[in-house]
């Protein structure tokens, strides 16, 4: 087992870092944006190509905002790397409303704070703060991460470079599996949080994957209506905007 105080000495740099020489910003792109009645942010990152298209890269690269959901990522591979859950039919990964996040209460209360805060603190995961973590609540709180670092999260669990064991990543990423054909592959997490001024931010992290060529993709959107469904509005925004780039067609 790799200790998380270990975590910080085995990568450098967790997650990825993008470079005005390898990002191409599509503004273009605002019109899917636009159509759904949402802004955001949108992030996709060619692995073959080594290649970023952005739309909205001040947003993308330097905002944070509430994980969510999302967060249930970093929380299953610290369940079954620590044994909490033994495998994907653990009772703590049942499914309930992604948007929600009630399974996330679940398994922030079996992991413990203590655990948490050194896997956050160790993999650097946003700004790291879960100060108001309680066992009855989401832990995220104040915790806040970029697009960019999600992206980046989602690439390292994709090559099995975060510091769990192989079979931990490979459990997590088929639990998040959640279309297979043969032409494609999708596998991603939404996520859905409410602040107190009301403010909603929906995300969509994941990846699509043809022909054994992954594509990394992160959404991130504040839709006008507080009551917005994840997975319908969200997901769709996500396939009109790579459906026209030549997705889910198998020729990737």
């Amino acid at each position: 087992m790799v200790r998380p105080a270990l975590a910080v000495l085995l990568i450098s740099v967790l997650f990825t870092a993008c470079s005005t020489n390898n990002v191409t910003v599509d503004n273009s792109l605002q019109k899917y944006f636009d159509s759904a009645g949402v802004k955001g942010t949108f992030g996709l990152y060619d692995n073959g190509q080594g290649h970023f298209t952005i739309y909205n890269l001040a947003r993308f690269r330097d905002s944070a905002y509430p994980p969510g959901a999302t967060f249930d990522v970093l929380q299953a591979l610290i369940a079954v790397q620590t044994g909490v859950a033994a495998n994907e039919n653990s009772p703590l990964f049942q499914p309930d409303s992604a948007e929600t996040g009630a399974g996330s209460i679940r398994l922030a209360a079996a992991i413990g704070k203590d655990s948490l805060k050194k896997w956050v603190d160790s993999l650097r995961y946003g700004n790291k703060d879960i100060s108001e973590y309680t066992d009855s609540a989401h832990p995220s709180g104040h915790l806040a991460i970029t697009a960019d670092e999600q992206l980046g999260l989602t690439k390292r669990l994709y090559f099995d470079q975060l510091p769990f064991f192989q079979r931990t990543q490979k459990l997590v990423r088929q639990m998040f599996l959640k279309e297979e054909n043969s032409n494609y592959r999708l596998v991603y997490k939404t996520g859905k949080t409410t602040q107190s001024n009301g403010k909603v931010t929906v995300w969509i992290i994941g990846w699509e994957e043809e022909n054994k060529h992954p594509y990394f993709f992160v959404l991130n959107m504040e839709p006008a209506n507080a009551q917005t469904n994840v997975s319908t509005l969200g997901l769709q925004l996500v396939k009109n905007i790579l459906g026209p780039m030549g997705f889910f067609a198998g020729k990737k």
